[in-house]
């Protein structure tokens, strides 16, 4: 039968018998809507007159609000539980902290000492309030008589914005949004209680079964705290209806294109991407975190002001478009971030999905990769041009794929390729009247789709990278560059193509491209060569090691004798837990597809392999081992959160690295006993990609900016809706509908916890948990470990050596404080840390535990913690407690094991080779108090199989304690 032709049509039609059109927004519903939401605009509406002359009032205010920022930074910040809850100044130092002495040898040179000192002046370890929001920086230049400004913010010439100059503390804070009271955050659900029913349902992947039972068992024990109306499936579904009508709908659409002499036709579904950008700027709770212009930021590093890369608009590639656009008054980028990949929904894995998710790249990180409502959303539903055993393999029928795929996309940005030329005129939040210009800013996506979307042939073809024209036999050669992909040379040769198709057929081989005319051509500003941005979760965690190190491992390992490959996951099944960290017990084999796991076990197998793959055992192994540590360097430099020209730098001298260590292991692969197992041809595209990094990073900014991980979660909630809301037919429909309905509860969801929070302060989790209200009565003689004794002479000498200097008494004067031998502690077993982190100086946690069972088994959590005013050290805790000091007050200690010993010189070459960072315990006796405050973060040490009581600092855990880690050996990524 022929294809039959439908309408553009909105698949939710079919549930609509007539509508009726609202007097105040105009918009259409269902009659059984109309009331409701005639009621509600209208509420609507004298809202946001409130909420204009709300922020005009605010306005006012701020303008007449003079602030004084304080200039020191403060370094460390830890609320305690308990009734001192003070946050103090560890570290006045804007540099950061301060950095022990630790030799290239890795050798510790930490004072012998086995007490803690206060340092520092008391009185600027009292609590520093944060200052009033009212002012954001200044615009005017520091006088040569006062200190920098920590950072510095250059704006794009046509934004007509001075240069700006913050502290640390105004540094990235935003306006926040002013609501007025919403009695009814939950409409258009009839009571609060259904609208947290149905959110539940949702989640839960409730069947309607499951719904009935539920809401009969509802009626039967409710008594009146929330008055649930819904009495089955079908009042549910209404009520979900409901809701979706207050975001943009998908509508079916229908690509035809002929395929040897014969239509084809396919559905997509299609969100409107200008209609959802459109809810995103209507929102009052995110139109305040909107950005528009382009923007150089500066932050101060002791000697000159040094640019940093972190959002999109902080890249050349904004300001540079931005500079393009038509010369209209306020014009600004509004920048898409498209992601688009197939998915099995099915268990069996014959459904498949082609979900394309869109995210806002005016909006700050943590909102566009949340997974709230401003986060990611479902804006397409591709066609899957079905595999064809007659056809499969055929130069014509691939090509017809792309053509589907690129017409079938059209379809989603199709409103764009007018509206970039012509731009779209809109109030924004700050009143300003923009003239928005929406384009394709990055591409985030695996390597098979960046084929698909920059229609290159892939990857055995002659020039099989997107971004530029290496040649195949050249992938792995790191240190050559190549000219760039253009729109100009693609469009050329297809124009050839299309005269004559013998001659135009070579120029597209010869630049590895395909005979389609791509769809991106048509939106202004959105060059595919440009947008398609490196991915570490495919190309290196999923790809280069997941696909090709890891498999070389375990080749090797097979081909050894068993007990290395035994003692490796030993190893690794006792490698030192750590919050998020995967845990493994097993390695080879075990295939894992997740590739936050493997990247996991990156890490984790480079440390438990050290004393295994040796040069004497496997000259392959060893050498893959190098390649690994330069992986791993590469790895966490690129994941940074925030760039300078520096780390920059790192990323292309370690890329040289890493393609040296590849070079050496071929070799030794080509010339070994091994050759016809393991892999001598390292040209494909995963180890070329992150040759561009750098480029994007300058361009488009942080990694983070273009990953695929917080879409690759929505594949997830695609799965769930397939298997516990679809009957298998009509799958996009059925799926399409759940998710629309999850986008319009997260709006809801957004308003009731912003109501939430108006009327009320959220109380946060106290940071030290002891697992009980009542107080323990401890002997000093009830532990037995090492590390306690002495305990009453150790605890009793500290607080007299202590605490005189810590509340500024006079030592002469002091009169030593006695204990009794049983005396009363509240021991903790948790500890939350709050720190400033080096990566982007944001807030930072650590979740640490001093637990004798966590999980049935026993977990004592290493901290680094400030030893002395000019020292930190790492230490193990032993015992955390808080007690009350007669007549001072209740104050936290904890009882730690400090790893300050001397280390032998003889570990420094192999140290050394491998970049280790390496810390040994003192004897179990030599257990010293620190106050809880004095603890800077947590760390994560594996401990050396080699050498007793010997650890390695795990560098890789965040960015932070890389950061840190780079310190120590000497590359200062802040400064020349």
């Amino acid at each position: 039968m022929a294809p039959v032709h439908h309408a553009k049509y909105n698949y939710l039609e079919k549930t609509l018998s007539k509508t009726s059109k609202c007097q105040i927004c105009g918009k259409l519903f269902k009659p059984q809507g109309i009331k409701s939401h005639a009621t509600h605009c209208a509420a609507r509406q004298t809202r946001e007159i409130q909420r204009i002359d709300a922020t005009k009032e605010y306005e006012r205010e701020k303008e007449q609000a003079l602030v004084t920022s304080a200039y020191s930074t403060v370094r460390m910040h830890i609320t305690q539980a308990g009734p001192s809850q003070v946050a103090r100044t560890l570290n006045e130092d804007n540099d950061g902290l301060p950095t022990p002495n630790i030799s290239h040898s890795g050798r510790t040179d930490f004072v012998d000492q086995d007490v803690w000192e206060p340092h520092g002046d008391p009185a600027a370890q009292s609590d520093q309030s944060n200052v009033s929001m009212a002012s954001n920086g200044s615009d005017r230049t520091p006088s040569p008589e006062q200190p920098p400004a920590d950072f510095k913010t250059e704006f794009h010439p046509r934004s007509n914005t001075p240069s700006l100059f913050q502290s640390q503390e105004e540094f990235g804070q935003h306006a926040t949004a002013t609501m007025a009271p919403d009695p009814h955050p939950w409409h258009p659900f009839i009571e609060e209680g259904d609208y947290l029913f149905a959110e539940i349902a949702l989640q839960a992947g409730l069947n309607a079964s499951q719904i009935n039972g539920l809401l009969s068992l509802i009626s039967h024990i409710v008594q009146g705290k929330a008055n649930v109306t819904l009495r089955n499936d079908v009042d549910l579904q209404r009520a979900w209806d409901r809701a979706a009508m207050q975001v943009t709908p998908f509508t079916r659409h229908n690509v035809t294109a002929p395929y040897k002499g014969e239509n084809l036709t396919f559905p997509v579904y299609v969100r409107s991407l200008w209609e959802w950008a459109l809810d995103l700027l209507s929102n009052p709770l995110l139109a305040p975190h909107f950005v528009w212009d382009a923007q150089w930021v500066f932050r101060h590093n002791g000697h000159e002001y040094e640019r940093f890369y972190s959002e999109p608009w902080t890249g050349d590639r904004w300001w540079d478009i931005q500079s393009r656009l038509p010369q209209v008054e306020n014009a600004a980028p509004f920048a898409f971030i498209l992601y688009a990949d197939q998915t099995h929904l099915s268990s069996h894995g014959t459904v498949k999905g082609y979900p394309v998710v869109a995210c806002c790249g005016n909006l700050p990180t943590n909102i566009r990769n949340g997974e709230r409502f401003g986060g990611g959303c479902v804006v397409g539903w591709l066609p899957i041009v079905p595999k064809s055993a007659k056809e499969e393999g055929k130069t014509s029928y691939t090509n017809y794929k792309r053509v589907i795929w690129h017409e079938a996309f059209l379809c989603i940005i199709d409103r764009l390729t007018e509206l970039s030329k012509l731009g779209y005129k809109y109030e924004c939040y700050d009143k300003i009247t923009r003239w928005l210009f929406p384009l394709i800013l990055i591409l985030s996506t695996d390597y098979e789709e960046q084929c698909m979307m920059s229609l290159i042939r892939g990857t055995k073809s002659k020039r099989p990278c997107p971004v530029c024209l290496v040649p195949l036999e050249d992938l792995s050669q790191l240190a050559k560059s190549f000219p760039m992909h253009t729109i100009r040379q693609a469009k050329e040769a297809l124009a050839i193509y299309q005269e004559k198709k013998s001659a135009g057929e070579l120029i597209l081989k010869a630049l590895g491209l395909r005979p389609v005319a791509n769809v991106f051509w048509k939106v202004e500003n959105s060059e595919p060569e440009e947008a398609v941005s490196f991915d570490r979760l495919h190309a290196l965690h999923d790809g280069l090691f997941g696909h090709h190190s890891l498999e070389e491992l375990k080749i090797l390992l097979s081909k050894l004798l068993c007990k290395y490959a035994a003692q490796l996951e030993e190893q690794l099944a006792a490698f030192p837990s750590w919050r998020g960290l995967a845990h493994f017990n097993g390695i080879l084999h075990v295939s894992y597809a997740d590739g936050n796991k493997l990247q996991d076990l990156a890490q984790q197998t480079f440390y438990a392999a050290l004393n295994i793959l040796t040069n004497n055992v496997s000259h392959e192994g060893y050498q893959l081992l190098w390649m690994l540590r330069s992986y791993l360097e590469l790895d966490s430099l690129i994941g940074l959160d925030v760039h300078t020209d520096k780390t920059l730098e790192l990323i292309e001298r370690e890329q040289l690295v890493f393609g040296s260590e590849l070079k050496e292991y071929v070799s030794r692969v080509a010339n070994g006993e091994l050759a016809e197992h393991l892999k001598t041809d390292w040209n494909f595209p995963k180890v070329h990609l992150w040759k561009h990094v750098v480029r994007d990073i300058r361009n488009k900014g942080a990694a983070h900016n273009y990953s695929t991980r917080p879409n690759e979660k929505m594949h997830g909630s695609l799965k769930d809706a397939y298997q516990d809301h679809s009957n298998g037919k009509d799958v996009a429909v059925q799926v399409l509908r759940v998710d629309h309905h999850c986008l319009a509860m997260k709006l809801i969801r957004n308003r009731v916890d912003a109501e939430a929070n108006r009327t009320q302060q959220d109380c946060d989790d106290d940071d030290i948990d002891g697992g009980g209200d009542e107080d323990v009565l401890m002997s000093f003689s009830e532990h037995v470990k090492l590390e306690f004794q002495g305990f009453h002479q150790k605890f009793t000498r500290f607080v007299n050596q202590c605490l005189p200097i810590y509340l500024n008494r006079n030592r002469n004067s002091w009169k030593n404080i006695s204990f009794a031998e049983t005396f009363q502690l509240q021991e903790h077993a948790y500890l939350k840390v709050n720190y400033e982190s080096r990566m982007d100086w944001q807030q930072a946690t650590d979740y640490l535990q001093c637990n004798p069972s966590f999980h049935s088994k026993p977990r004592y959590d290493t901290v680094l913690f400030q030893l002395s005013h000019s020292e930190i050290a790492f230490a193990r805790l032993v015992f955390m407690f808080s007690c009350n000091i007669p007549d001072f007050g209740t104050y936290q200690f904890a009882l730690v094991h400090p790893y300050t010993a001397n280390i032998n010189a003889a570990r420094s070459s192999f140290d050394n080779a491998f970049r280790l960072v390496r810390v040994k315990a003192r004897p179990h006796t030599a257990s010293i108090f620190i106050p809880i405050q004095s603890i800077v973060r947590g760390v994560l040490l594996y401990p050396d199989p080699k050498y007793k009581d010997e650890y390695f600092v795990v560098e890789h855990i965040d960015g932070d304690m890389f950061r840190c880690v780079n310190e120590w050996n000497g590359h200062h990524l802040d400064q020349e």
